[in-house]
């Protein structure tokens, strides 16, 4: 088995290219995943709000989605 013999330069070189290239062809999986990643941001963001703030019965919460508050 023979050995090939790459610096680090060549090797950086070589997996960017690689990179690059997978990002071009799988556009829609890195955009799904970074807005999978927006989303998981607001969601801890918005929990993170709620934790501060005063507690809401279960009840107020359902009249308010049905519409009868």
């Amino acid at each position: 088995m023979s050995q090939v013999s790459v610096d680090t330069r060549q090797l950086k070189a070589l997996v960017q290219e690689a990179v690059a290239e997978a990002l071009k062809q799988h556009r829609e999986v890195v955009y799904d995943a970074v807005a999978e990643a927006l989303e998981d941001l607001a969601m801890v963001h918005a929990i993170r709000e709620g934790d501060r703030g005063d507690y809401v019965s279960r009840e107020e919460i359902f009249s308010i989605i049905e519409g009868t508050a």
